[in-house]
């Protein structure tokens, strides 16, 4: 029988993604850099979502590095409309990580402003890894049901802000606020959750007052 050993890893696989990610961070705040990590399932509208809030920043300079498993149906979108914006197909990996990040940020050439980096659409690995951002910002439905914090509770653990998106569908859609709620305040209990509608407009004037106010 060949002889058996156990071997002890001392080093988390997280560790390199870490560290980029904090050197990233520490560029993106020398060059007066906001950097937000926009997270959310397929179809929570989190290009939508960015487009109301952009129409709303004012003399802050945009950018964005928006994160796709294949196409750039987006980047073609925030390109016509004149947001400085690149595009990181994964072709496959469902999530973005630092290292992919840092070479963006250099292919971006990004000054004073603030930056969003639209993660791949998965409410689960895209909130394991630390990318170089200040804040992330999780985006949920009401068309998804008021489970998700149950079901997919780091997202929600690690969120520095939550959006509710199409708050404007409510009186068609079964989503039991009370109870989406209890379990938001279980899991991160000074989290800010504004009522948003990408359609309408609706609750971004108090979601970009929060931005202006950490990017200070």
């Amino acid at each position: 029988m060949p002889e058996t050993k156990e071997i002890e890893v001392m080093q988390s696989v997280y560790d390199k993604n870490e560290e980029i990610a904090k050197q990233i961070n520490e560029k993106l705040t020398q060059k007066g850099i906001f950097a937000v990590n926009v997270m959310g399932a397929p179809g929570a509208g989190k290009t939508s979502t960015l487009i109301q809030i952009m129409q709303r920043l004012g003399d802050i300079t945009p950018y964005v590095i928006e994160g796709d498993i294949e196409a750039d149906i987006d980047t073609k979108k925030l390109l016509s409309l004149g947001v400085k914006t690149i595009q990181i197909n994964t072709n496959g990996a469902c999530h973005l990580d630092s290292p992919l990040i840092g070479e963006a940020v250099e292919d971006l050439n990004v000054q004073e402003g603030i930056l969003f980096i639209e993660n791949i659409g998965n409410l689960v690995c895209p909130a394991e890894f630390e990318i170089g951002e200040h804040v992330k910002m999780l985006i949920s439905t009401v068309t998804e049901g008021s489970d998700k914090p149950y079901k997919y509770p780091l997202a929600f653990e690690k969120a520095d802000i939550i959006l509710v998106n199409k708050c404007d569908l409510l009186p068609y859609v079964d989503f039991d606020e009370e109870y989406f709620m209890k379990g938001v305040r279980a899991l991160n209990s000074t989290v800010p959750v504004f009522k948003v509608s990408s359609k309408s407009g609706e609750g971004f004037e108090e979601v970009v007052s929060w931005i202006k106010k950490n990017l200070k």
